[in-house]
């Protein structure tokens, strides 16, 4: 599996944090609160964002109505009602929605109404004249109408060619660009709520792409989007920080994902709902993936470890990696499974990539690393993301170490090293395509990088947006 990482690069991480930071700061000096009673960017936002703007947001606008807009929040959808009416809870079209009559309520759709706080703090707010007192660096900037600029190459954490072989999902600032799988131009930008953008992951039969990602510090979220009109699905916001490790089971009707709550989670693609939830984890959980038939998900974290867990009890199963101490060294970053075998390839901090059976059949005793079947060829530096090509005959892997990347691929069997090459940046993600001949790798440098997987040769590199130059007046002045 491709992909992925906030965590893959420590420095832009930490200095994106600390601008970040400082902006939010100033945006609350500025910012006008409440002087009293209910908050909307403290009590009433986070209602709304976790409930409701999955739906109705740019990128899908439940009954036109867009609740990620303030001024469109008061002024409503469709149904050409004020949704809001400051001062005037029951003039307001929106409460009447999300009051439950008989337990029931209109929104939010398809799943269990607002608790009674909730609605008493919503209808509190408008009574209190709906004021907005959220900083400015919170109000949406983009949509497919508007989309991002740059000023510069994004930092690149995922990578996935759609299994038809058409396409690379490439990440983006709050979009997954979808280019020609070999490089020939950008075919469209799905533009939506997560600035960043964590792991973009084409569905087995390459009709959808599952997302995960999130503003930091704030949201997660979840998005499904169509291949083939580029409209959003559902979305969904979950915790307050990025998601990781997005996959799809093999039958495409679950989609697992990690957290940096240590928790693992696999939800329903048809109904959005939640099929499993687990706690087993020590640390981030950065990756997943799920076994042949679909039945017990993997998971690998910062803790060092590598878990099995059974999908229809949601129970913790055992560890595939060894438990003894030192046995890792450092957490893991990344785990893709055999196309057809449940063998597992992973790799992380020690640069190793490593291949495991899924299941035990020898009894545990303390210091054994029974489950291993086979080591590669190290990389320098950590390694953040690993593959099988689709006929499982190769692995790749990606490194970062000190400002340079390194990507190798080898024969999956053996282990023979077949190509290796050095890269200007961390590489942070890799992916083969289809064909099993070409590997694309991408990281901090920004640029997209198309290899011959036997020979490492460069067939061809590109930033994938358009970078904005300098207006010609400014110059001059």
């Amino acid at each position: 599996m491709s992909s992925r990482r906030f965590t893959h690069f420590l420095t832009a991480t930490t200095l994106f944090s600390l601008c970040a930071l400082n902006v939010s700061l100033m945006a609350d000096d500025q910012a006008s609160p409440a002087e009293s009673g209910v908050s909307y960017y403290k009590d009433i936002r986070p209602i709304f964002q976790s409930h409701c703007q999955g739906c109705h947001q740019p990128a899908k606008k439940g009954g036109e109505y867009v609740m990620t807009d303030f001024s469109q929040l008061l002024r409503g959808g469709e149904s050409q009602e004020a949704a809001i009416v400051p001062g005037k809870p029951d003039e307001s079209y929106l409460i009447s929605l999300i009051t439950p009559v008989d337990g029931e309520a209109e929104m939010p759709k398809g799943t269990k109404p607002l608790s009674s706080v909730e609605v008493d703090l919503v209808r509190k707010w408008i009574e209190q004249g709906a004021e907005n007192d959220a900083p400015a660096s919170t109000q949406p900037k983009f949509s497919a109408d508007n989309p991002p600029v740059y000023n510069a190459a994004p930092v690149i954490t995922s990578l996935h060619f759609s299994p038809d072989g058409k396409y690379l999902a490439v990440s983006g600032y709050h979009e997954v660009l979808i280019h020609h799988s070999d490089g020939s131009g950008l075919a469209a930008r799905l533009v939506g709520m997560s600035e960043r953008i964590e792991t973009a992951r084409f569905s087995p039969d390459s009709t959808k792409i599952a997302v995960t990602g999130g503003s930091p510090g704030r949201m997660g979220e979840l998005q499904v989007w169509n291949v083939s009109d580029n409209s959003l699905l559902f979305a969904k916001t979950i915790g307050y920080d990025t998601l990781y490790g997005a996959n799809w089971s093999p039958d495409g009707k679950l989609i697992s994902y990690g957290c940096p709550d240590n928790t693992s989670h696999a939800l329903n693609v048809e109904d959005g709902k939640e099929v499993l939830f687990n706690g087993a984890h020590d640390g981030w959980v950065l990756d997943t993936v799920f076994s042949v038939n679909g039945d017990h998900l993997v998971t690998v974290s910062r803790d060092r470890s590598m878990k099995l867990i059974n999908v229809p009890t949601q129970r913790f199963i055992d560890n595939v990696t060894s438990i003894t101490p030192g046995a890792l060294k450092g957490g893991l970053n990344s785990v893709d499974r055999h196309p057809t075998k449940d063998e597992l390839l992973c790799g992380g901090a020690d640069g190793v990539p490593k291949v495991y059976k899924m299941f035990r059949d020898k009894a545990r005793k303390i210091g054994d690393d029974f489950n291993l079947i086979r080591a590669y060829p190290a990389l320098q530096g950590r390694i953040f993301s690993t593959q099988f090509s689709k006929d499982g005959t190769k692995v790749v892997s990606g490194s970062s170490f000190n400002g340079v990347g390194q990507v190798k691929v080898a024969n999956y069997e053996d282990g023979k090293e077949l190509s290796s090459v050095d890269l200007d940046g961390g590489i942070f993600s890799v992916a083969f395509h289809p064909n099993g001949n070409t590997v694309a790798a991408a990281g901090f440098g920004g640029e997209v990088h198309l290899i011959e997987a036997a020979t490492g040769k460069i067939i061809k590199s590109f930033v994938p947006v358009t970078i904005q130059t300098a207006v010609a007046g400014a110059a001059e002045e």
